[in-house]
């Protein structure tokens, strides 16, 4: 039997109608710095999106090719953001953050034919350009660079220059969407490529509106037009989130922080546009507290943070709650996942200090989003909250291959494997202890780096520790603490580890010390665990070493 229901496809360009008309009266804002924000109407968007379809229509863009940005986070993204989907191309934010190199090949392999670069950013893009031989176009939004034999460098062979806003003045306020295939191409985002190449999610119209309507429900976000969202996550990784599409969908308005992303400047701007959603990683909302303690500011307006991209510590989550009366959202998720994957919010009926071993998980398992914990034979585990494993996961909203690349050892009978070691209950609550290339391997038993970073980073003294596992010929493999002190303060290793040593097991305790300016982080602001191991194989870490602790 048939349904009788119209088979109305789900697409990003069934977002942009209905939240550039129904909500036209809403705003993008972006900062400006010291000058005034700028500010645009979702129904400006809208005649501005339709003129960038065609300016891009103008240059080629006739299929499904590839249309890299490599912008910050304000309206002309956003612009990009709908426009490009929405004419049957293909979105592909580049991360500003890479090496130009890297940028190079991840252009180059998804055969990026134009690029919009943000002016700020084009000494940067230079470099890219080398690398990137199927760009043809590059569209430059925002005023030139100062440097004027930076802009005439991206001109070559087979290759012009655009300025952005001149391409919109000559292209009409109106363009003939076309009726798109919901399982056809959207947006592109590759990982991050920490260990080999970069690697290639293409996410599909329907998996983002899916995403998008997701992250609306009260499980998530419970985003309305009563909303102001701010990302300060990049609009580079894994979309903002699908923050930008959701709130089109809701009818929420956006405030875009562009390149002004220190912590002042954004206390600012959440205190002036009165912001009620913030999203971003650890690191941003660490300084942001550290912001709000010595400086101050009114952020009465929130009703959340989102927090995602690594794991949060428990005493960050607490200071917001307990100084400042924020609650925090964590979030876990990856590039594969769109990349929403759990939420941790506390179940119905629980109160008081009953909340916190939910809220510092990775939270429940999300709508439609299935895991479970396989280990290192494949075999599948119980989720009963104690078996440990690698979680696995699939999805209307998961990869299932990545683009040009096989990886089958990314794969497990249908399921997407995320590299991510914990538990999982039986209420679909996650509990991640590691990464499975950062557990610690000690004498047959493991051990959490994951665990000893959190308790670590609740003493008042440390701003920030990595642990990585490094050899020991007794027990094969022994924790070492990378540690960043708070400005100004003294702490010994000695200290550290007594205070470790009332939180976890006296054999897990550390020997090996080192005190350093700042753990190294990937351009999404994870630490980046590789380096550190490095250093310390080279040599390049001032390691202290105690007494083994006994076992």
């Amino acid at each position: 039997m048939d349904s009788t229901i119209m088979d109305s496809p789900l697409t990003v360009t069934a977002m942009m109608r209905y939240g550039t008309t129904i909500f036209g009266d809403r705003e993008v804002v972006t900062c400006a710095g010291d000058a005034p924000s700028r500010r645009r109407t979702y129904a400006a968007l809208g005649e501005r999106t339709a003129r960038l379809a065609g300016a891009l229509r103008s240059l080629g863009v006739d299929a499904d090719q590839r249309v890299g940005t490599f912008m910050w986070n304000n309206a002309e993204h956003l612009e990009a953001y709908v426009a490009i989907p929405s004419m049957g191309a293909v979105l592909h934010t580049l991360n500003i953050r890479l090496s130009a190199d890297q940028v190079g090949y991840i252009a180059t392999h998804a055969e990026d034919y134009a690029v919009i670069v943000d002016a700020s950013l084009l000494p940067l893009f230079a470099k890219v350009l080398p690398h990137a031989q199927t760009v043809k176009h590059v569209i430059v939004s925002g005023a030139g660079p100062a440097d004027e034999s930076v802009l005439d460098s991206l001109a070559g062979p087979g290759r012009s220059v655009h300025s952005y806003e001149d391409l919109l003045a000559a292209a009409p306020g109106t363009f003939d969407w076309p009726e798109l295939d919901e399982r056809s191409a959207a947006a592109m985002c590759y990982t991050s490529g920490t260990t080999g190449l970069p690697k290639g999610v293409v996410y599909s119209h329907r998996s983002t509106y899916l995403h998008s309507l997701g992250a609306c429900l009260g499980n998530a976000f419970g985003i309305t037009e009563r909303d102001r969202i701010m990302p300060v996550v990049p609009q580079f990784h894994a979309n903002a989130w699908g923050l930008a599409y959701a709130a089109l969908l809701a009818g929420a308005g956006l405030v875009m922080p562009d390149r002004f992303m220190v912590p002042a400047a954004i206390v600012k701007l959440m205190e002036t546009e009165k912001v009620t959603i913030g999203a971003g990683v650890p690191t941003i909302w660490q300084g942001v507290l550290a912001h709000l303690r010595t400086a101050g500011g009114d952020l009465s307006s929130l009703r959340t943070l989102v927090c995602g991209g690594s794991a949060l510590p428990e005493v960050v989550q607490r200071a917001y709650a307990d100084e400042f009366g924020i609650v925090m959202t964590h979030a876990w998720g990856m590039t594969e996942t769109s990349p929403l994957g759990s939420i941790a919010h506390e179940p119905a009926g629980v109160t008081g200090e009953a909340v916190w071993p939910y809220r510092v998980s990775q939270g429940r398992l999300f709508c439609t989003v299935e895991g479970r914990l396989t280990s290192d034979s494949g075999e599948v585990l119980p989720s009963d909250g104690k078996a440990v494993g690698e979680l696995e996961v699939r999805g209307p909203w998961v990869t299932g291959s990545y683009y040009l690349d096989d990886a089958p050892e990314k794969f497990h009978d249908g399921w997407l494997r995320t590299g991510d070691v914990g538990t999982l209950d039986e209420a679909g609550f996650i509990r991640l202890t590691d990464r499975a290339k950062d557990v610690i391997k000690s004498g047959g038993e493991w051990i959490s780096s994951m665990e000893l970073e959190n308790v670590l980073m609740a003493h008042p003294s440390v701003a920030e520790a990595a642990v990585i596992g490094v050899p020991d010929e007794q027990w094969g493999e022994r924790p070492l603490a990378a540690v960043v002190p708070v400005a100004g303060a003294v702490v010994t290793p000695e200290e550290l580890r007594s205070f470790l040593g009332e939180q976890v097991p006296r054999w897990q305790l550390p020997e090996r010390w080192s005190f350093i300016d700042e753990v190294p982080k990937t351009s999404v602001g994870k630490f980046k665990k590789t380096t550190l191991r490095e250093q310390y194989a080279a040599g390049e870490l001032q390691v202290t070493r105690l007494e083994p602790p006994p076992r």
